[in-house]
């Protein structure tokens, strides 16, 4: 994929995220963007680890996988955050 289907398919990642993780969270267009980027690299990695097919193209599977890994990165924020806040 090219760097404009990166930046495309992270924000489509990063944005549904958000919607299924609860939290109020102060992140812009590019950190959200940012958010469903990383998502698709650590949903890749850890779909790989579990003996799953490889991620390839914009299709749902591969939004799916970069969802989960998103969501994953939310949850660390989250925890990160709480950690200061204590």
């Amino acid at each position: 994929m090219g760097i404009l289907s990166w930046v495309l398919f992270g924000l489509l990642a990063g944005i549904i995220a958000r919607c299924i993780m609860p939290g109020k969270e102060h992140m812009g267009i590019f950190m959200t963007m940012i958010l469903g980027i990383i998502g698709a690299l650590i949903g890749g990695v850890v779909s790989t680890a579990l003996g799953f097919s490889n991620v390839s193209g914009f299709n749902i599977y591969s939004i799916a996988i970069a969802t989960v890994g998103s969501i994953i990165m939310l949850f660390i924020i989250h925890k990160i955050r709480a950690c200061k806040k204590a």
